[in-house]
């Protein structure tokens, strides 16, 4: 609890402390998440396993990140920037465990083709079959992943997506003001360069709707 009163007294200095707070750390998380919930005056943060590990100060800084959404105020600390950092390069120390022929290959050919062999290669998987989140990056668990709706497309397509992904993984994020910005205008610039990049925009949108074509008529076979 003392951890706590310490954040908020780093990022209020002139505020008294006089909530209720609890604090506990949970296997139900993905690594290195965490959340807080705010009723009355009592806060609860909820923090991954993860979390019990690593330095006193960059868990100040995540706790006093949770704080500013609750109070939805901007400020930036020394203990945030440390905690943003630490994110940012949290993927070097994370296993690469999952990955998939399919996705591999991709991954290896946009790497080739445009970030010179540099990006070191991140956990792959196929998500779900969503045809609104084309694809993700985690930040937390180094792991880019894929809608299945892509299994079967062809291989350019997948390159595209692959290779907005891997943007994120190489550009990471600028904060300010305690928000993160990912499609930043270096991002958007960069994905510019990715060949026939309107083209495959144009597919991309055409496989979604077969998708949901394809969706719709599986309601009514039997």
């Amino acid at each position: 609890m003392q951890l706590i009163k310490e954040a908020f007294e780093k990022l209020y200095p002139n505020k008294v402390f006089n909530y209720s707070v609890k604090i506990k750390y949970t296997a139900r998380f993905k690594p290195y998440n965490a959340n807080v919930r705010y009723t009355k005056n009592n806060l609860e943060f909820s923090l991954s396993r993860q979390w019990k590990h690593i330095s006193k100060d960059i868990v100040i800084g995540l706790i006093q990140s949770l704080l500013l959404k609750v109070f939805n105020d901007k400020k930036q600390t020394i203990n945030i920037d440390l905690y943003n950092y630490f994110i940012r390069n949290l993927h070097i120390s994370i296993p690469k465990q999952k990955s998939d022929p399919t996705l591999e290959s991709s991954f290896n050919r946009v790497n080739k083709e445009y970030f010179y062999n540099i990006v070191e290669i991140p956990n792959l998987e196929w998500g779900s079959n969503s045809k609104r989140k084309l694809g993700s990056y985690d930040y937390h668990t180094d792991t880019i992943s894929i809608s299945r709706i892509f299994i079967d497309a062809e291989p350019e397509l997948l390159d595209y997506l692959m290779y907005h992904e891997m943007l994120h993984k190489k550009l990471k994020f600028n904060n300010k003001d305690n928000r993160s910005y990912h499609h930043t205008r270096e991002f958007k610039e960069k994905e510019k360069e990715f060949n026939n990049y309107k083209e495959m925009d144009k597919k991309i949108k055409m496989l979604i709707r077969k998708s949901k074509y394809k969706e719709f008529l599986n309601q009514f076979s039997w």
